[in-house]
């Protein structure tokens, strides 16, 4: 991101778009991601599954902006948490397969069929509801549910016991309306060469007990953005990318993950950005923000920037994080309130900061950076809460070919695209249906 660029007023009429409602947005790189995908087809091979994770409105990204990308760029398939996540990406005209990573309530069993949504199962009582809703739809003319069976490697939240999955295969198998389509497992930590090969070690007998008993099974899969980005990566059939596809490296890989990152070619994808609605200088011992935590200690310049722990913009980041404005870091002061934050930038060189200048409070700006990875660790958290925290509210701006094609916001939660001949768009005002 350069450090001096057009208004993002200017960038969105040239583009068609509306304005935005608020001084406050994300950026999302949708090239940035597709590259991503490419990056990690790469790693894997060209005969494995890139199946990305969209699930919490994929990371934070905007789930139907970005599945509409990948499946554009060439993603396999899809992987989310709930069944009305799923759903949404089917009303958007996703057509790639697309697996819900939890049971879901028996209620859902047939409409996930016919809108070819499969179904993670772990035995137990969830599994049996699932399977007998769906025979008791089943019959001739009716969609099959494809489900995925889990298995508990070692994670400890869900799936069969290795002894068990031969037993609850053959239920699976035996059951009318159901298509056992795959068979999977998470790890607990990647970044950790020992309980890792332990858990492959099941896994891998829970396959062999599974041809053993005949018991045929389409997909495996287990390597998800930990193993991608580290020297123990088993793909098996399919891969399940989440952290990765959008430029983000999992904290506990430490160094060998950003390294990994790096000769793969990922790059992050969000930008959190804002203009000040303030600009003001205040005299020496001016308390900063309700309950003021900073004080002036000499006459300052402070800008307001509209935002806040009501957009995922945590209190503890009071007094410790910073934003980026003319490519130059400058620190938040004073508690982080509801809808509002104050940079101090009395320091920064040149003509006086004012409203018409940008900040970014998580992304590149002139040569500088703030990472998903910095702010994680300043609230004492993991990369992914960091992205996925950003609230609905924050409206989302998206770029490709380095242009503007989009805009989401509470106005407009379908997204609003450019004219576009790459498939981006259908016109100026269209929206995903």
């Amino acid at each position: 991101m350069d450090a001096i660029r057009r208004p993002i007023e200017d960038r969105l009429a040239s583009a068609g778009l509306p304005p935005l409602p608020r001084l406050a947005w994300l950026e999302v790189d949708l090239d940035a991601i597709a590259g991503n995908l490419h990056a990690i087809r790469r790693i894997v091979g060209d005969t494995v599954q890139v199946e990305p994770v969209v699930k919490a409105d994929a990371y934070g990204h905007g789930a139907v902006p970005v599945a509409l990308a990948l499946e554009r760029a060439g993603a396999d398939g899809f992987c989310v948490a709930a069944f009305d996540e799923a759903v949404e990406l089917r009303r958007a005209g996703l057509r790639a397969p697309i697996l819900t990573l939890y049971p879901i309530p028996p209620e859902h069993v047939v409409p996930a069929a016919r809108r070819r949504i499969a179904v993670a199962v772990g035995g137990g009582r969830a599994q049996e509801r699932v399977l007998a809703a769906a025979g008791a739809r089943a019959g001739r003319g009716r969609r099959a549910l494809q489900v995925h069976l889990e298995v508990d490697t070692g994670l400890g939240r869900g799936g069969v016991s290795v002894e068990r999955v031969v037993t609850e295969a053959r239920s699976i198998v035996a059951a009318p309306g159901v298509h056992l389509a795959g068979i999977w497992t998470h790890l607990q930590a990647a970044e950790d060469a020992t309980p890792t090969a332990a858990q492959i070690r099941r896994f891998d007998a829970a396959l062999h007990a599974l041809a053993g008993a005949g018991v045929s099974i389409p997909t495996c899969h287990v390597a998800a953005s930990g193993m991608l980005l580290s020297d123990r990566l088993r793909a098996y059939d399919a891969v399940r990318p989440g952290l990765s596809i959008y430029g983000i490296v999992p904290e506990e890989l430490g160094s060998e993950g950003i390294a990994h990152a790096a000769r793969a070619g990922l790059r992050s994808a969000m930008s959190l950005c804002s203009r000040p609605v303030r600009v003001a200088e205040l005299p020496t011992g001016w308390g900063i923000g309700y309950g003021p935590s900073f004080v002036t200690g000499r006459p300052s310049r402070l800008a307001t920037l509209p935002l806040g722990y009501g957009d995922g913009w945590a209190r503890s980041y009071a007094n410790r994080a910073e934003a980026l404005v003319r490519g130059l870091r400058v620190p938040i002061v004073g508690n982080v309130s509801m809808d509002g934050i104050v940079a101090d930038v009395t320091d920064v060189p040149g003509s006086p900061v004012t409203e018409a200048d940008e900040f970014v409070l998580l992304g590149e700006q002139g040569g500088e950076a703030i990472s998903a990875l910095d702010l994680a660790r300043l609230r004492t958290t993991n990369t992914w809460e960091i992205v996925t925290s950003m609230a609905q509210r924050l409206p989302r701006v998206y770029h490709a070919a380095s242009e503007v094609v989009g805009v989401r916001s509470l106005l407009s939660r379908e997204p609003t695209w450019r004219v576009s001949n790459s498939g981006t768009g259908t016109s100026a005002t269209s929206r995903s249906t």
